[in-house]
């Protein structure tokens, strides 16, 4: 077994992007995200590797899609308003079909908000966020060593896919410590003939772009990315089951929120309740499988998140009406706690029936 090392979560996704093969990483100071950026400002020159604090994050995203039309693994990190301006570049870089990471720390919004952890940029990591019709891959770690993990995961799944891949975290995983091994990714480096790298012996050069003029090839780049997309989602839908064989109730909470919901499902059930969890640990493609197949015997799902209600709406899509769906939320920082999060599954078991 690896050595395991007490890291902060910030400080884990920039060591777990070294280990992925990252070497380029352009960024600005935002809280609380920044000790990531710090992180790699010290890391970077020390493996040979191109760290730059740009003038603004508009800036950064566009050096992010420079280096990535290169061919080089490469990544940016930022928080809820800082992804906001970010957004341009991120459509431009999956029109490009360039792979990148973008790690977003969420904080309590909407505008500045505030530097507690948040839930609510849900939607615009998962819809796009940014103009016209593209998806990002998002993952949704709970954990310092999902961290870990989700980050050399991303690196693979953009090269794969040549796709923007965002970690979303919050500021709670960001700057709680936990002990963490490092492991290699699963898939090994691609070649990348489509790369702006020079010549290399081709007779043509290539050329990376997202403008298509002619509106035939237009729609034809869309069709094609909407086939990429299908793929995706039929390949890399992630989550984790607990107690569901049984359940009456199903939670469904991402991030830090399932850690809550975890300690208070293990109380209700202590209770007799027959209480399980669904997990979501990619938010896009969102896992609508495993919703299909517990609708089918639960009586009812109860989505908790740090935001007014967003991925409850994608919850109520994939259950199609078979069954209710409640909703608890906290938000501008606040988190619940496991007793108040108890007390919504014992309401939410007496209104719709179960034990």
């Amino acid at each position: 077994m690896a050595e395991k090392i007490l890291m902060k979560g910030n400080e884990a996704i920039g060591e777990a992007a070294i280990v992925a093969g990252c070497r380029h990483y352009f960024g600005y100071p935002i809280t609380p995200q920044t000790e990531l950026t710090e992180y790699m400002a010290k890391r970077m020159p020390q493996v040979q590797g191109v760290f730059l604090q740009a003038e603004s994050e508009v800036a950064a995203i566009n050096m992010v899609y420079g280096a990535a039309g290169t061919g080089v693994r490469v990544m940016t990190s930022s928080s809820s308003p800082g992804i906001s301006l970010k957004q341009e570049g991120i459509s431009y870089i999956a029109g490009a079909e360039l792979p990148c990471v973008i790690v977003n720390i969420m904080r309590g919004g909407p505008g500045l908000g505030g530097i507690q952890p948040g839930q609510a940029d849900y939607f615009q990591a998962v819809k796009g966020g940014g103009h016209g019709d593209y998806r990002n891959i998002v993952l949704a770690p709970n954990s310092v060593q999902e961290l870990v993990d989700m980050t050399i995961q991303a690196f693979d799944l953009a090269e794969h896919y040549r796709n923007p891949v965002m970690l979303l975290g919050d500021g709670a995983l960001g700057q709680m410590m936990e002990p963490v091994e490092f492991k290699i990714g699963d898939m090994a480096p691609m070649a990348k003939p489509w790369a702006a790298n020079g010549m290399r012996g081709r007779k043509e050069p290539n050329i990376i772009n997202s403008l298509h003029l002619q509106p035939e090839k237009l729609e034809q780049h869309n069709i094609h990315l909407q086939e990429k997309y299908a793929v995706i989602q039929a390949n890399e839908a992630r989550w984790e089951e607990l107690h569901t064989d049984d359940a009456d109730l199903i939670l469904v909470a991402y991030g830090i929120t399932s850690r809550i919901a975890r300690t208070a499902m293990e109380k209700a059930r202590s209770e007799g309740l027959k209480v399980g969890m669904l997990r979501p640990q990619t938010l896009w493609p969102f896992p609508e499988a495993p919703f299909q197949r517990l609708s089918d015997n639960a009586k009812a799902f109860l989505v908790l998140e740090l935001s007014a209600g967003q991925m409850v709406e994608d919850v109520r899509l994939a259950v199609n009406g078979k069954k209710p769906v409640a909703f608890y939320g906290r938000t501008g920082g606040m988190m619940p706690s496991p007793k108040s999060v108890y007390e919504q599954i014992v309401k939410t078991v007496q209104e719709k029936g179960g034990k």
